[in-house]
């Protein structure tokens, strides 16, 4: 149980390294660990002008090893919730949407990357 708390917790703060990285560059976070059991999770639902932002955060030794353990699965599931929270909130039904990526290694500047994937339907 201990490793799980552990992960946990790293997890959490990377999320929080993240949400800081985004509002630095002028997003406005809507909500954390947004998940639905049946759907899947999102990270951070974020919302720069006129585009609502889906981004997984992922921490790992290296950036590399963090834009890896973002597989088609996950990517699937994001999609997923997306869809529901955008049906959720239909005030942002003329917003555009992106997938974006944040990629947390120790002792780097978080690693954002835009636009990571796109929807598969």
């Amino acid at each position: 149980m201990k490793a799980n708390t552990s992960h946990r917790a790293l997890g959490n703060h990377a999320e929080t390294i993240a949400t800081w990285w985004l509002r630095l560059k002028g997003y406005r976070i809507l909500a954390r660990q947004y998940a639905l059991h049946h759907a899947g999770e999102v990270d951070i639902v974020a919302r720069k002008r006129d585009v609502i932002v889906f981004v997984e955060v992922k921490a790992r030794a290296t950036h590399d090893a963090a834009l890896f353990a973002v597989n088609v699965q996950k990517s699937i599931r994001m999609q997923k919730a997306a869809g529901f929270f955008m049906a959720k909130h239909p005030q942002y039904a003329h917003f555009g949407m992106r997938y974006d990526i944040i990629a947390i290694a120790p002792k780097r500047w978080p690693l954002h990357i835009e636009d990571a994937f796109r929807p598969r339907y």
